[in-house]
């Protein structure tokens, strides 16, 4: 598949699978993508963007193909890929990934942690790639230092799917896609907030 902007023009829940496979590059640095989250703005309770738009995600709401990062957790950096038409909020969440350039300065960005844990979970892959809050906004598709690019694209049916991780709302909507068998896949965790599943 050629990855373009267009093409994450549709609804998150659509565009988040096609991601799997892709490689999300900020210089030297390069993550394969193994697990994203969907979130559907006004359609979706978990979204930032549910209430409408503010300075913070002011970026999901523009057109798509964009990076929108957000501070979680007073911790570490989430990168989301905008998607949906422009004006109507939406975001993909890059959850984990496999670092596939550039491993010796993601290791000494990550102080050492093992190759698997170098981006598997949203913040470890943040700062594997040296994102922040100067990135927020970014034409992924402009030829930049950050980028997203092609990869290898993962069959249909190597695509798993399940409930998102830590939302305390929409906590069982299916949008948390990864590929099947990789170890460079976060582990799932349900929000303690969260309402019974069903």
């Amino acid at each position: 598949m050629v990855l373009r902007a267009d093409l994450l023009a549709g609804p998150a829940e659509r565009v988040a699978p096609l991601l799997l496979g892709a490689v999300l590059r900020h210089d030297e640095v390069a993550v394969e993508v193994t697990e994203v989250e969907a979130y559907a703005g006004p359609r979706d309770p978990a979204s930032h963007a549910f209430r409408g738009p503010t300075p913070r995600n002011e970026v999901m709401f523009g057109p798509p193909g964009h990076l929108y990062l957000y501070f979680s957790y007073g911790m570490h950096w989430a990168a989301n890929v905008v998607c949906g038409p422009d004006g109507t909020a939406g975001g993909c969440l890059v959850r984990s990934g496999r670092v596939v350039d550039g491993l010796e300065i993601a290791r000494e960005r990550r102080h050492g942690a093992p190759e698997r844990d170098l981006a598997r979970g949203p913040g470890r892959l943040t700062q594997a790639l040296g994102l922040s809050r100067e990135h927020r906004g970014t034409d992924l598709f402009a030829g930049g230092p950050v980028r997203l690019e092609e990869g290898e694209e993962v069959p249909a049916a190597d695509v798993a799917r399940g409930p998102r991780v830590g939302v305390s709302q929409a906590a069982d909507v299916p949008w948390r896609f990864w590929v099947a068998g990789s170890r460079y896949v976060s582990a799932y965790k349900r929000s303690p907030r969260a309402p019974a599943a069903l």
